[in-house]
């Protein structure tokens, strides 16, 4: 038998290995749960804040001079779109509230035109020229509107991090824990090595690497898992049709980051064994 199998065997403990596979497993299960949910509310957040930082709606509550604004401001260079809201939309928007027998034709309605800007920077420049060619109307910019929703996407997203980060010290945690036990499991054949020649280092190596190959193995399966559920969720999502989840998605970019978490996760509970047994070997000197 060459020495590293036979370093790798006295490793082995058949139900340790499946115990810390199978908790591993659980924990990258969760891990990708929650990195793609911050992946997606992200990717929202930003999708959200282009759309909507360069859009206003101007209302003119007198019902009167809304196309003529709305040509005004197209002739601006700042804006790329001014379009008068026809009263049959408006109608429209208002009839679930109001239903058809509220619709009078004599009802008054305010002129409503939406704009969208070339750059949101001059948003302010445009509201004063709506205010100098219409000094009553109302201005409402799109994002004050949505600013609820941004934040709790974001809020979300925050949550998601954390959980992720809680979940890696919950991981590096059980990785100290079953290093400290492999160490009072093996205390005599440590002895024993150390008397051959084995120095700390290389006995923290083996602790090291077999950690590490645990957590790769059961990380794998726990990613393959969530990836499969993410995609199943994305297809029952997708079939919705909804314009509220018609943001909220992965990227290419972001489905290859949780591809390598596993990696992520092996290389961290590689280092944390191998810090946990340094320093308990030091302690027994």
């Amino acid at each position: 038998m060459t020495r590293p199998a036979a370093e790798h065997r006295w490793l082995d403990d058949a139900r340790t290995m499946r115990a810390m596979r199978a908790i591993m497993a659980i924990m990258l299960f969760l891990t990708v749960l929650a990195a793609a949910l911050g992946l997606a509310t992200w990717t929202a957040t930003r999708a959200l804040d282009a759309e909507l930082a360069g859009r206003l709606t101007v209302q003119l509550t007198d019902g009167s001079g809304g196309p003529a604004l709305a040509a005004r401001l197209r002739a601006l260079p700042q804006v790329t779109r001014a379009e008068a809201v026809d009263r049959a939309r408006l109608a429209a928007l208002l009839e679930p509230w109001l239903g058809e027998a509220g619709l009078d034709a004599d009802l008054p309605m305010p002129a409503m035109i939406d704009v969208d800007l070339a750059d949101p920077t001059e948003i302010a420049a445009v509201e004063r020229i709506v205010r100098a060619a219409a000094p009553t109307a109302r201005i409402d910019r799109h994002a004050t509107w949505l600013a609820p929703v941004r934040g709790f996407i974001a809020t979300l997203a925050g949550l998601a991090a954390g959980l992720v980060l809680l979940v890696a010290a919950a991981t590096a945690s059980v990785v100290l824990l079953a290093a400290r036990a492999g160490l009072d499991t093996h205390a005599e054949t440590i002895e024993v090595l150390h008397m051959l020649g084995s120095t700390d280092v290389q006995l923290a190596r083996l602790f090291a690497r077999r950690i590490a190959t645990d957590t790769l193995m059961g990380g794998a399966i726990g990613t393959l898992a969530a990836l499969g559920f993410l995609g199943f969720l994305g297809t029952r999502l997708g079939a919705l049709g909804a314009e509220i989840v018609a943001g909220i998605g992965l990227r290419a970019g972001d489905w290859a980051v949780l591809a390598i978490l596993p990696l992520l996760f092996a290389l961290m509970a590689a280092l944390a064994a191998r810090w946990a047994v340094l320093r308990a070997l030091a302690k027994r000197l």
